[in-house]
């Protein structure tokens, strides 16, 4: 009998407020997963979120998470789920967040949570400060009175009571359902510490114990400024036009179509098109771009961007879930929730890793008694191990790691959207490019023409009948009206260059108007038929192309140009030349990529051999593929990737969707403002930029460096506190010095990602 499925709307998320670290969180998606009506539950450590599947309640997933008295709420109420948050506020070290979608949040609400956040900071610090005191009050009374005396021992144990209560009542929890995590490992250690008389380590040891997990949760804290960062961009309110009358509103109210204006100096509040006004525009939040952009009426402008100069009436064009840098912060966020292959390896490790150490634990304490060694000293070498196996760092090493990496990602604009491609990126071996709006900027123009024989096939008067001395301006009043009803890329260059030049295109009736699809146009003015198209049409139609004709038009493809014809039956009138402008950067990334060592650059292209060939020789690829349909792209793929391994393809996002889906890591150029970009390729280059894949491999591959040097590091010094039980010289303090230690050097190591800049 097969189980139903729950449908996505029974998928609900979270946000979780009081996460200490990595391991709780793991407890408490299983706690989550045991609850009654709750079919699957996923925890988002670096988002502070939990999306379950099923039915449970706020107080069904609170009580769930009492054993670190974790606060649950819905990430937002009364919209549709699925749908991106985008407003954070952060206090200390817990973080609560708001979404827009979120009805009714009053000041009084936040308020509250405010003063709910700050009571348990205080509350945290008040119990490890209190314990602190009673500890040093029990060393002076320890050198005044003696070890053994009354007065110490109950100071020392006031300290390990106060400093370790929450900790002994999940451990002594975690024990009875034999669930053997660090907390079970410390609860052991103290209490055992405790039994032999050790009061004084043991109190150290829940001191630095409750350090250390302060000290996890500033640095997740830490790395999850760069998420908020990119939260708190947007404003909140913004001021609305609207039957004449201007008005500031909350952006949840804003409409589309609704006209704000933005003065100089302030950020836009909302995705939507410039109905009014010219300005420079900042907009490195979102594509990581340092220079201003231009905007003017019937450009693009986005939420989070900083208005430099002029007055700007923007027209809403995007409800405030929807806008860009609110599809940015949730993808960012469901990023951190992919478990990279080094995390994914790390929790496995770990549950295997803490039975282990339990098991020598007691190897250590037991064996060498039963063969004349001394109970209580190898008791205490035994709680030693116990304390140094914790894996605090072990475990924060590589989500820390992954979270300041994808963080700092976004804020130059690249959105990697998870652990996963950030460890594929510094793994590729070759990458594919597409050509136009890729390498080349997309927008082609009419760089140069040539008229053959006008006077032969077209009339020598103008559209109005009189005579001209220029019977070109005649054809190319034809050629554009013929373009004018292409929907071709090229057509569009065409048809701005018969405007530029004021030929009367539009004057010109077309009768009997035919796409002939991968060759060109044809139509009928005045019982002439013209045809518009490449050298491939005029071969079907077998008219030839002069010696002068076939040498200008092999110039110009040898130059990277893209040729047009233009003729009759009885032969060519013109030759014109559409160039698509390089991309600036397009030769420094590739350059950048060999570099860094991925030797092999192919460009894949559906332009004929000789345009394609001369943008190679422009950008420094090393392989050309032209002439291709994009299933030809697709086959390529899968070749390169039978032959590299690691390979990423580089596109719009549309219509090179195939390639992308079968590369390793799918890239889409210019994901702002792109939907289609953010939703199907695996990384993002928010701007227009291909300098940013450089800076994004590297970027991947310190990463996955730093998670490699923690791990190594974070097994490493266990191993070498551990092997100190040979020669008896494992304490306490060294075990728990060491756990600390290691804890605080695989933090900041990891931290180090959040400096990362993309270089020019």
């Amino acid at each position: 009998m097969t189980e139903s499925v729950p449908s996505p709307e029974q998928s609900t998320v979270y946000r979780v407020e009081g996460f200490t670290c990595a391991n709780c969180a793991g407890k408490f998606e299983r706690n989550v997963k045991r609850l009654p009506g709750v079919v699957d539950a996923r925890v988002n450590f670096g988002a502070s979120k939990i999306t379950v599947v099923g039915s449970a309640t706020v107080e069904d997933l609170e009580h769930a998470g009492a054993f670190e008295k974790l606060k649950v709420r819905p990430e937002r109420s009364k919209r549709e789920a699925g749908k991106p948050s985008s407003d954070f506020e952060g206090t200390g070290s817990l973080s609560v967040a708001v979404a827009p979608g979120e009805q009714h949040v009053t000041a009084t609400d936040m308020g509250e949570r405010h003063e709910r956040i700050k009571q348990s900071f205080l509350e945290r610090h008040i119990i490890l400060l209190s314990s602190a005191l009673f500890l040093l009050i029990g060393y002076v009374s320890l050198f005044a009175n003696g070890e053994h005396n009354v007065v110490t021992t109950l100071l020392f144990a006031a300290s390990i009571l106060i400093g370790g209560a929450s900790l002994f009542k999940t451990g002594l929890q975690n024990l009875l359902r034999l669930e053997f995590d660090m907390r079970t490992l410390m609860t052991v250690a103290i209490i055992g510490a405790a039994i032999i008389g050790e009061w004084a380590e043991g109190a150290v040891v829940v001191i630095l114990f409750a350090f250390s997990e302060s000290l996890e949760r500033y640095s997740m804290d830490r790395a999850r400024q760069s998420i908020r960062s990119l939260m708190n961009i947007a404003p909140r309110e913004a001021l609305v036009r609207k039957d004449g009358h201007e008005m500031t509103k909350r952006v949840e109210d804003i409409e589309v179509g609704d006209i704000i204006i933005v003065k100089p100096g302030q950020k836009i509040a909302m995705d939507g098109i410039v109905a009014s006004g010219r300005s420079a525009v900042n907009q490195a939040a979102i594509t990581g771009e340092s220079v201003p952009v231009d905007k003017s009426i019937g450009d693009e402008v986005f939420a989070g961007t900083l208005n430099e100069e002029g007055l700007l009436e923007v027209r809403v064009t995007k409800l405030v879930d929807d806008t860009t840098i609110a599809k940015i912060i949730h993808l960012v966020e469901e990023a951190q929730g992919e478990r990279a292959p080094a995390q994914a390896f790390v929790d496995r490790f770990a549950k295997v890793y803490t039975p282990i150490i339990m098991i020598i634990a007691a190897i250590v304490a037991i064996v060498p008694p039963l063969f004349g060694g001394d109970w209580s000293t190898y008791i205490y070498q035994g709680l030693s191990v116990l304390v140094v196996g914790c894996p605090c760092a072990l475990v924060i090493s590589t989500p820390i790691s992954i979270v300041s990496a994808i963080g700092t990602a976004a804020r130059n604009g690249v959105l990697i959207k998870g652990g996963i491609y950030l460890e594929e990126l510094g793994a590729l071996k070759a990458v594919a490019f597409d050509k136009t709006g890729t390498l080349t900027r997309g927008v082609p123009t009419v760089t140069e023409y040539k008229v053959f024989d006008v006077t032969e096939h077209t009339a020598s008067t103008d559209i109005a009948g009189r005579e001209t001395e220029a019977p070109s301006s005649h054809l190319f009043a034809i050629i554009g009206a013929l373009e004018h009803r292409s929907q071709h890329p090229l057509a569009s260059a065409v048809v701005r260059w018969a405007e530029r030049e004021g030929w009367p295109y539009e004057a010109v009736i077309v009768e009997d108007f035919t796409s002939l699809t991968g060759r060109g146009i044809q139509g009928k003015i005045d019982g002439v038929r013209y045809y518009v198209g490449n050298a491939k049409l005029y071969e079907e139609l077998a008219i030839k192309l002069t010696e002068e004709q076939q040498a200008y038009k092999n110039g110009l493809q040898q130059a990277g140009k893209t040729v047009m014809i233009a003729g009759t039956e009885q032969g060519v009138c013109a030759i014109i030349a559409v160039a698509d402008e390089v991309r600036g950067s397009s030769a420094r990334a590739v350059r950048g990529l060999h570099q860094l060592g991925i030797q092999h650059t192919v460009m894949l292209t559906g332009d004929n051999e000789a345009t394609a060939r001369a943008i190679a020789m422009q950008t420094g690829v090393t392989e050309v593929r032209a002439e291709l349909m994009p299933e030809d792209k697709l086959h390529m793929i899968k070749r390169l990737r039978a032959d590299y391994g690691k390979v990423a393809m580089i596109g719009d996002g549309v219509n090179d969707a195939p390639a992308l889906a079968a590369s390793t890591v799918g890239i889409a150029m210019g994901g702002a403002g792109t939907d289609t970009a953010l939703e199907t390729a695996d990384v993002a280059l928010m701007g227009d930029d291909l300098e940013k894949l450089p800076f994004a491999v590297r970027l991947s591959r310190q990463a996955l460096a730093i998670i490699k040097q923690n791990i190594a590091f974070s097994l490493a010094i266990k191993l070498v506190a551990l092997l100190l039980v040979v020669p008896g010289w494992l304490t306490l303090w060294i075990a728990i010095a060491s756990d600390m230690g290691a804890t605080l050097i695989v933090a900041l190591n990891g931290m180090r990602l959040m400096r990362g800049r993309s270089r020019r």
